[in-house]
């Protein structure tokens, strides 16, 4: 069997088009991730996923999604659990930490139950930024508050919550996308805290995982590790920061690629996050032009996103038995 491409990719709508079984056939991503408008009811979205998996000819084919809870949450009422944001959460664990953590393991839990009875087996959960007064509202109540240790033990019990029914976590937008004044959505934030203040803040809830399966990079610029590149295309920042000083070495996927605030052609964005050191490059859009140029543009898998990528499988694996 060939060695999946280095991307995850979306798709359409809640069927597989024609063109979108061929070219996954052909190209062979890891894996592809879901969006609301893929996600009418679970008998339709269970097929859309042993759709995906058939193209590819995986039956460990990696389908992602975002459901954190709150506003962030592709599958919702009237079919799907409406759970609550991060923010409830960390509330709760100024009241009574115990309580808090053990209320965010047993939410993760419950979400994981309804990922897997869909035959979704990742979720981009938990947010580890720490907010600051002044930045863009994008993570607001995504955050499980607003200093490093509630956010890293609460971000503990997600992972633990999701790992409890084999679901792989994804630690989320290292190294800090907290401090960021703008939306990376739409443009690209350019952070100017000085190092040692983002090692004691922004860095030390992904330290503190560093054992996570999986995370998922920030389009911020940290101008004083890297003035001119965003954390996702800065092989400074991944190396010295996300591999180094936090010590992550799971799979680690770039957020999209078509985001604004990263820019050029994407095939040459996909290539920069690869190089840059991400293993695995992320576009959503569904847009078949868009995926095809993608796909066209990415290398097989890396022996050493290969290794990582089996440790994470395992890991899910051995915690679901």
């Amino acid at each position: 069997m060939s060695v999946p491409k280095a991307a995850v990719v979306g798709c359409s709508g809640p069927r597989l088009t024609d063109e979108e079984r061929r070219l996954f056939h052909q190209a062979n991503p890891l894996g592809f991730i879901l969006f609301t408008r893929n996600c009418v009811d679970p008998a339709q979205l269970r097929a859309l996923v042993g759709e995906l998996r058939a193209a590819v000819e995986r039956d460990d084919a990696l389908v992602l999604i975002d459901q954190e809870g709150g506003r962030v949450a592709r599958l919702g009422p009237p079919h799907w659990r409406k759970a609550p944001p991060a923010s409830e959460f960390a509330a709760m664990f100024r009241t009574d930490p115990r309580a808090g953590v053990a209320a965010a393991r047993l939410n993760a839990r419950l979400m994981a139950e309804e990922l897997v009875a869909a035959g979704i087996n990742v979720d981009c959960t938990p947010v580890l930024d720490v907010p600051v007064a002044g930045a863009d509202p994008i993570i607001g109540d995504r955050a499980y508050g607003d200093a490093p240790t509630p956010i890293a033990l609460l971000g503990r019990a997600v992972c633990d919550g999701l790992l409890d029914r084999g679901v792989i976590p994804v630690i989320k937008h290292v190294p800090g996308h907290g401090r960021a004044r703008a939306d990376s959505h739409k443009s690209l934030p350019v952070v100017d805290a000085a190092r040692a203040e983002l090692t004691q803040t922004d860095f030390a809830p992904f330290k503190a995982l560093a054992d996570a399966p999986t995370a998922m990079t920030a389009h911020v610029v940290y101008s004083a590790i890297d003035a001119t590149l965003p954390a996702t295309c800065s092989k400074t920042v991944i190396a010295e920061v996300i591999r180094g000083e936090i010590g992550f070495d799971g799979l680690l996927f770039s957020d999209d690629i078509a985001m604004g605030a990263l820019s050029g052609p994407l095939a040459e964005r996909a290539g920069a996050a690869l190089a840059a050191g991400c293993d695995v490059a992320l576009h959503c859009s569904g847009v078949a032009g868009e995926t095809r140029a993608v796909l066209d543009a990415v290398p097989a898998l890396a022996d050493v996103s290969l290794g990582r990528l089996a440790a994470a499988l395992e890991m899910a694996g051995k915690s679901r038995t």
